[in-house]
């Protein structure tokens, strides 16, 4: 099982150099990166785009992207080494690969209504014709698209008119071709360019979809035309707000007739423009940078209806009814903003999804690089910056807590070869060039300060700033010399080298420059396994003995230095693996920068697995910190050596008291990846008492907990209100209204019918007049008429209906306005307001008839607030953040959910840690996760770990039986460990045995023989024991889960032998069915029908005797599907409801499985890393069949695969192999 666990990714933007670089089809869109296409995808429940795949085939810049338009699961897509590639997203995998092409594909399109055919065209054409399946696959040539006279920059094939094709022209001439009719070939430039040679390329073309011969045109310089291709003639020109404006893309709203988009070249300016007007009906600035793509999803995403609970009224129409309204138009009444999502891209990389009626962004990727990149480092004096150095010119510093872009340097400096930040807090970074030499670039102010031009036009490959001194840097390069200069630019040392440099450093206790050359390939054959060059190096700064490489193979390994043993190769990469480097305060967590433009973060922790347990365990500091001589001794244990190491013990040992706390906290902070950990353990301490004065600086930032959440948002309230915000655009004048219904109107109120005017005024849309008279007719009215407003704001969606929600204290819409909308942490803070009394209700009750004392509600509020909070936990952790999942329980001091989710992570080491400083209020889980850890370290080295962890679990007779009856060791070895758990040695286990099973005490009497010389005594009492319970019809699982548990510790090797195979089919078997019963329990629903296929399947094919069958498994499988109407997808047509023999076999099984024990561990386990995409090998699952997302474990034979999260549940309710061969499972 890989060691390296994957935590963090940052994706690559938008490549800005190919026109047709983004595409999208139903509920998911694609963009182009230079070498890699990143495919995002709605998630329904939370409606918001995840990264979903990275498609990484191509080797070269990709030219274009083409969405299939008749299967949403397929693309095509061309790179500049003539390769054509088509590609189905659910599976992951090439469908079909067209390799050398005649030409670079430069463009390319589906043909539409045409089967499976994909047309593509280099610069001068011809136009070809790919066809991928059926009896006349293969390219065709189009018989008349050939030999133009000037480059073609994109072409479109027409929707509905079968072969109608258009082309659009650098010199901005068009050329149409369709079957049947004379071929039209440079046509329609724009007036002002006739007769002359000067050129204006067509940025952009779409055919008009609801006709056959309108198409629109834009051209860089001369704006957009609408034209016929039939008649060759222009019909309508439109016109821009200023000259300089000018258009790089444009597309059609499908859900609008006549309604088009365009995007701007200079600045991020989307415009909304309607067919019957020659000017723009709409602007908004979305960004700083010009467009680059546009693309409408024909389906916007469909939201959660959170309508109203109310049923409809009857109109009566009487002078005082209740007015239907309009709906809410915005200022361009006669063109209200088309509903819709625009997929946006950005010259600087940044890619968005823009909602238009709503006018904010879904989803907002801003600045990506998008192209390799080729350094990576992170800043010294806070590590939660990591800075980085690519192809395109630019550095850029994201914040890796959240994954964000957060400084980009100015960029146009050719390619950037190497990064180093300037010591201390001078927040300055020293970049090294292609051709421009080095520079110095102060981050805050965004500007170069200083550049070096010591190496003439060479390119420098390093670049290192010294931090002893930081007035020195050194840079080496390909002429062959490193000089080290002071950043003034005076040479102090220049050294000569026999050929190109790559890479030079400081040591940290001397002022040598170590130079590697590694065209000797001299370390390569040391440590042998890479198959390419070795671009990346690294040493751990803990373990001196730890080497880490990247490689143009595509991948990293990790070297234990002492053997030359490589630890562990990962493929996550989908291209050469450039530069590697190490988190400061984190020294086991390390970024990884690649050719496929993606920053990766890495966790090391599991390498040195034993010395997170060493603490834990409370062993001596000789067991976790020692001198490097000690650490690289061949086969010694890993020993912390560094200088973070170092650090906490010094801490630590000045520490009174109990230092035990402390100690774990900043154990477990050195050893965790960034990412919730300070988070939580911050939490942890408010909820010790700690004085809030301590709160370190950034942890407003984070999740806080529930007593400071108002506290903070006051102060920060406070801090917005003096900036005031300007919007960009105005409308056009509204049209007139209804001048009869207004004159009615101002008579009922003179006539003093308040009612009367305020139902014409909400039939006018004008809800402001008509509330702010409203309070005249009673404050009961005008609560109603708030309360309809809001609900006919939530219909549409609008985030007016905030303030009217909190002026009537309807607290719980406007939670599930938020929910619904998947605004979660909104959501959470009215909850909290509410809670502390903030919110008001008015004294008149919103329910009919029922009027609300004061007394419950806070009550109500507490629980609404705990739901919320429990819904924001639950996104965190479906997203792969189980601990920021914690976080939230924690903030609402709900301890047993933090801890459930810590353990459902799998965050095991993390989970005691946070359990014992929390002390009695986490015991039940912490214990539970001792119990688990316990089991991850039952394995070769680590018994006694084992051992010393289950010592912390205060009851813990019986986990101790199970590690000894579970020990492989020879006798002496044995009865050593039975001395160590106080236990009686193996002979006296044999007689007391014997004693206790003529007294009739079946467990005991299994205990013991567990523990004798000969263990496999134990099972035929224990299987019978069990096969008699099940016979009986008022067994439970608590009945006969403790026998088959203690039963599955029996030796393995003694399992396996010949004469027990009837015993060990039997307890397998009923392994796998009480597994389904307590995966059943704990909603493991992943696997719960690939349980009880495994124990079918056991039945048909090994001969024994136990009440099951066949027939009645696959009748309980059914019920609980049925029952528990799993298999719906939630947009479906509800599912036939369980028949009467079904709910019958359900509800048996239901007072069968009773309820769980830990109640916070009903759920799925969902590692860290889940939901990223790898670009490694595509596993196939060999329990769901399915592709598996996120990490994958192996089972004993090596090959076949399971999910690391499924391997956890199974592991969790039936310990043995899904295999079928009596070995235990621990993927812990």
């Amino acid at each position: 099982m890989s060691q390296v666990k994957q935590v963090g990714l940052l994706a690559a933007g938008c490549q800005p150099w190919n026109k047709d670089v983004c595409a999208a089809s139903g509920d998911r869109f694609a963009y182009c990166a230079t070498l890699a296409i990143y495919i995002y995808q709605l998630d329904h429940r939370y409606n918001e785009f995840k990264l979903r795949a990275i498609m990484s085939e191509h080797k070269k810049t990709i030219t274009a992207i083409s969405w299939c338009p008749h299967n949403p699961d397929v693309f095509a897509s061309a790179s500049a080494d003539s390769l054509v590639i088509i590609w189905n997203v659910t599976e992951q995998k090439v469908v079909a690969k067209l390799d050398n092409t005649k030409g670079i594909p430069a463009s390319l399109s589906w043909c539409w209504n045409a089967g499976d055919a994909v047309a593509f065209v280099s610069h001068r054409g011809p136009l070809y014709i790919w066809t991928i399946s059926g009896p006349d696959s293969g390219v065709t040539v189009h018989r008349e698209a050939h030999s133009f006279l000037s480059d073609i920059s994109l072409f479109r094939w027409h929707p509905k008119k079968k072969g109608k094709v258009v082309f659009g022209h650098t010199d901005g001439s068009l050329s149409i071709f369709q079957p049947g009719s004379k071929n039209q070939k440079h046509v329609l430039r724009p007036e002002s360019l006739e007769g002359t040679d000067e050129e204006d390329p067509v940025t952009a073309l779409e055919w008009d979809p609801l006709s056959t011969d309108y198409l629109l045109v834009a051209n860089l310089h001369n704006g957009i035309r609408l034209v016929d291709s039939e008649s060759l003639s222009c019909i309508t020109t439109f016109n821009f707000p200023s000259a300089a404006a000018s258009v790089q893309c444009l597309a059609w709203v499908s859900s609008a007739p006549g309604m088009f988009i365009t995007g701007d070249s200079q600045v991020g300016v989307l415009r909304i423009w309607n067919v019957s007007r020659t000017t723009p009906i709409d602007n908004f600035k979305l960004k700083k940078t010009g467009f680059h793509g546009l693309h409408v999803l024909s389906s916007p995403p469909k939201k959660k209806s959170c309508s109203s609970q109310y049923p409809t009224k009857n109109h009566h129409t009487s002078s005082t009814s209740e007015a239907v309204p309009p709906p809410t138009l915005t200022q361009n009444q006669a063109f209200s903003l088309p509903p819709g999502h625009a997929v946006c891209c950005f010259m600087d990389g940044g890619v968005g999804l823009y909602d238009m009626g709503a006018k904010k962004w879904d989803f907002l990727r801003d600045l990506g690089h998008v192209e390799t990149i080729f350094d990576c480092k992170f800043k010294p004096d806070n590590p939660d910056l990591l800075a980085t150095a690519s192809f395109d010119g630019t550095i850029k510093v994201w914040d890796i807590n959240t994954l964000t872009a957060v400084y980009t340097s100015p960029g146009n400096e050719g390619v950037i070869y190497s990064l180093s930040w300037a010591p201390g807090d001078l927040n300055c970074i020293a970049g090294a060039t292609s051709r421009n030499g080095g520079f110095i670039w102060d981050v805050l102010k965004g500007k170069m300060i200083t550049r070096f031009s010591e190496h003439g036009k060479n390119g420098i490959f390093c670049i290192a700033w010294s931090h002893k001194d930081s007035k020195r840097i050194a840079t080496c390069s390909g002429d062959g010399f490193c000089i080290i200069r002071t950043i003034d630019g005076k040479v102090l040392h220049k050294y000569k080298h026999p050929a190109a440099v790559f890479g030079c450093d400081w040591s940290q206790n001397n002022n040598t420059v170590r130079i590697w050359d590694y065209t000797q390939d001299a370390c390569i054959n040391v440590l042998s396994g890479h198959t390419a060059p070795v671009r990346g190096l690294m040493w751990n700064p803990e373990i001196p003995y730890l080497l880490i490489s990247g490689s143009w193979d595509y991948t990293i390994r990790v070297w234990d230095t002492r053997d030359g043993t490589c630890l562990d190769t990962v493929y996550d990469h989908g291209a050469d693996v450039y530069g590697l480097t190490c988190h400061p305060s984190r020294p086991f967590t390390m970024a990884s920068c690649s050719r496929d433009s993606t920053v990766r973060l890495w966790s090391l922790t599991p390498l040195i697995n034993p010395l997170q347990i060493n603490i834990l365990a409370d062993r001596c500091w000789d067991e976790i910190i020692g001198n490097t001589d000690r650490a690289v001794e061949s086969g010694a244990p890993p020993l912390l050596c560094g200088k973070v190491s170092r650090d906490i013990k010094q801490e630590v040992e000045k520490l009174t008291g109990n230092p035990r706390g402390n100690k774990l906290r900043w154990f477990s902070e050195c050893f965790s990846p960034p990412g919730g950990s300070k988070n939580l353990w911050d939490l942890v301490a408010v909820i010790k008492g700690q004085d809030d004065s301590l709160l370190p600086q950034n942890y407003c930032k984070g999740i806080m907990h529930m007593k400071h959440l108002i506290r903070f948002r006051m102060s920060k309230a406070q801090e917005l209100t003096t900036v005031k915000m300007s919007k960009f655009g105005g409308g056009i004048g509204a049209p007139s209204k209804e001048e009869r219904l207004k004159e009615a109107a101002e008579i009922h109120l003179r006539l003093g019918q308040i009612q009367r005017y305020c139902e014409l005024m909400v039939e006018l849309g004008e809800w402001d007049k008509a509330l702010s008279v409203a309070p005249g007719v009673s404050m009961k009215y005008w609560r109603k008429l708030m309360q309809r407003r809001a609900d006919q704001l939530i219909q549409e969606e609008n985030d007016d209906v905030i303030p009217y929600c909190i002026a009537i204290g309807d607290v719980k819409k406007l939670v599930s306005f938020f929910t619904s909308r998947g605004q979660l942490k909104e959501a959470l803070l009215v909850a909290q307001t509410a809670c502390e009394g903030n919110i008001q209700m008015s004294p008149l009750s919103t329910t009919s008839g029922s009027s609300n004392s004061g007394g419950n509600n806070t009550d109500d509020y507490n629980e609404l607030l705990h739901k919320v909070s429990k819904e924001l936990a639950e996104w965190y952790f479906q997203d792969g953040h189980a601990v920021l999942a914690a976080c939230c329980h924690l903030a609402v001091e709900n301890i047993e959910l933090a801890m459930a989710n810590l353990i459902r992570g799998n965050e095991l080491e993390l989970a005691i840690s946070v359990g014992t400083v929390l002390g009695e209020s986490a015991a039940q889980a912490t214990h539970y996760a001792l119990e688990l850890l316990a089991r991850k370290c039952m394995t070769v080295t680590t018994w006694d770990l084992a051992a010393d962890l289950l010592m912390m679990i205060p009851d813990n007779k019986l986990q101790l039986v199970k590690l000894c009856a579970f020990y492989p060791g020879c006798i002496a070895e044995i009865n050593d460990l039975h001395e160590k758990c106080n236990l009686p040695d193996v002979e006296e286990c044999m007689q007391l045995a014997e004693t206790i099973q003529a007294d009739g005490d079946i467990f005991e009497t299994i205990k013991y023989y567990l523990l004798s010389t000969e263990p496999e005594k134990a099972l035929p009492i224990g299987i019978q024991y069990v096969k008699e319970q099940l016979c009986g019809s008022d067994w439970t699982l608590d009945s006969v889960c403790p026998y088959l548990d203690l039963l599955s510790y029996i030796r393995t090797e003694r399992l396996v032998l010949h004469k027990c195979s009837e015993f060990r089919n039997e307890l397998l078997i009923l392994c796998g069915y009480i597994g389904a019963l307590l995966a059943i329990r704990r909603q493991y629903n992943s696997i719960v029908p690939a349980l009880y296929e495994y124990t079918s399947q056991l039945l048909k094919r090994r001969e024994v005797s136990v009440p099951l069958k066949i027939e009645q498994l696959s009748e309980e499988l059914d019920a609980w599907r049925a029952c528990t109407q799993l298999n719906k997808p939630s947009d479906e047509l509800p599912c036939t409801p369980p028949s009467e023999a079904q709910r019958m076999v359900y509800s048996i099984l239901v007072s069968r499985i009773q309820e769980e024990p830990l109640k916070g561990m009903v759920g799925p386990d969902y590692v860290t890393g889940s939901n990223l995409p790898s670009h490694s090998d595509v596993h196939i699952s060999c329990l769901t069949g399915l592709r598996i997302q996120g990490p994958v474990f192996f089972l004993e034979d090596g090959k076949s695969a399971v999910s690391l999260n499924d391997a956890l549940m199974w592991a969790k309710v039936n310990p043995f192999s899904p295999l079928g061969t009596g070995i235990r499972l621990n993927p812990f």
